[in-house]
């Protein structure tokens, strides 16, 4: 369930920027997943690293894990050494050095790295009163772990259909994080350097947020509120505000598409004026980009669900499984059971232009445990 619910705070560990230094470190615990994006993993703890020497002492203190310890490889192909595993991190649960949270960082197939243990373990964080918080594509993990019923939450953009479509319970919204309780969920990417921040407001206040951003060259903390794709003035360069509401009404009657003539009446203007409007602002008609919206949220259907490719086609719009086919097949150049079947990547998907993995470079494994 897609939903636009405002921000929700949560209660977790609120300290005041005032205390007495003299205290133990919060301690967070970092889970990798393999494939994980190193952008929002390292921005994450950056934000951490900068708090301390912000603060002049040590006020968080980190620990990377995974399913059973040593190096795993980020979809860039770069490996970070984790200094833990689920069965440790379980039996820390009851020892002194339990952590304040756990944040599971993910990208690329989430869901075949998810297990019992995993799932099982963050149950029992819950249950200790442990914050647990998704990055990226995490989102899935904590679904799975039933974690998310009755609370709000974010993913990826472009997992978020997939996602909505299979946990259907679940209020989700495409934001750049949320915050519901002790339950934390992030777009990934630079927004988990947003959510940080946020944590280490709450901990310590404005002034040591704003004395990270100056380390970090950061200008502003984003709201958690605010939207995960660029506006349609830096996406397209579209200021005319008639075109953003067209483009909006779209966005919004994907399954059930709007015929032009109401499209046009929606914003008072004629059919031929809204075409002569798409031709100047995109240089193509409001039926093709039209259909290009729906076409793209059935490519994010086809690889991230297990839909029936005709259930895709009627909930993007489409009369038929084969008009859908047909329409497919003519933008992306290849039928929607090859996408299914994963004989494309999304780098070839996306950019049209082989990709041979096996000349690509890697480099050596990065110590980021601490």
């Amino acid at each position: 369930m897609i939903t636009q619910q405002p921000y929700q705070s949560s209660s977790f560990g609120v300290r005041n920027a005032g205390e007495d230094i003299d205290h133990e470190p919060i301690i967070i615990v970092f889970y990798l997943v393999p494939d994980f994006t190193m952008l929002a993993f390292s921005s994450a703890v950056e934000v951490l690293r900068l708090a301390n020497r912000v603060l002049g002492y040590e006020a968080y203190r980190w620990r990377v894990a995974s399913a059973s310890g040593g190096a795993v490889q980020a979809i860039c192909g770069l490996s970070a050494v984790t200094n833990s595993s689920i069965s440790t991190e379980r039996r820390r649960l009851f020892e002194e050095c339990r952590p304040s949270m756990v944040v599971i960082c993910a990208d690329q197939d989430v869901e075949s790295y998810s297990s019992k243990s995993l799932e099982a373990w963050l149950r029992e964080c819950r249950h200790c009163g442990v914050a647990v918080s998704g990055v990226g594509t995490a989102t899935y993990i904590l679904a799975k772990a039933g974690l998310l019923n009755d609370k709000y939450c974010t993913i990826h953009w472009e997992k978020l259909p997939g996602f909505s479509e299979r946990y259907m319970e679940v209020p989700v919204a495409a934001v750049i994080y949320q915050v519901d309780g002790n339950i934390w969920t992030c777009a990934g990417g630079s927004a988990s350097l947003d959510m940080m921040l946020h944590l280490v407001q709450r901990h310590f206040g404005d002034e040591t947020v704003a004395g990270i951003c100056e380390q970090a060259i950061v200008e502003r903390v984003r709201a958690p509120n605010e939207r995960q794709r660029l506006p349609l003035l830096q996406k397209h360069g579209i200021s005319n505000q008639i075109m953003i509401k067209l483009i909006e009404q779209m966005e919004h009657h994907l399954a059930e598409p709007l015929s032009i003539e109401k499209l046009a009446k929606s914003v008072k203007r004629s059919r031929r004026q809204v075409e002569r409007l798409f031709r100047r602002e995109l240089g193509r008609s409001p039926l093709s980009y039209y259909r290009e919206l729906r076409l793209e949220r059935a490519r994010m259907l086809l690889t991230q669900s297990a839909i029936p490719i005709v259930d895709i086609a009627i909930a993007c719009g489409f009369i038929s499984a084969s008009h859908f086919s047909k329409s497919f097949r003519e933008t992306y150049g290849m039928a929607p059971h090859e996408v299914r079947k994963g004989r494309v990547t999304s780098k070839q998907l996306f950019l049209d232009i082989p990709v041979n993995e096996s000349t690509v470079n890697y480099p050596q494994a990065i110590d980021l445990a601490c």
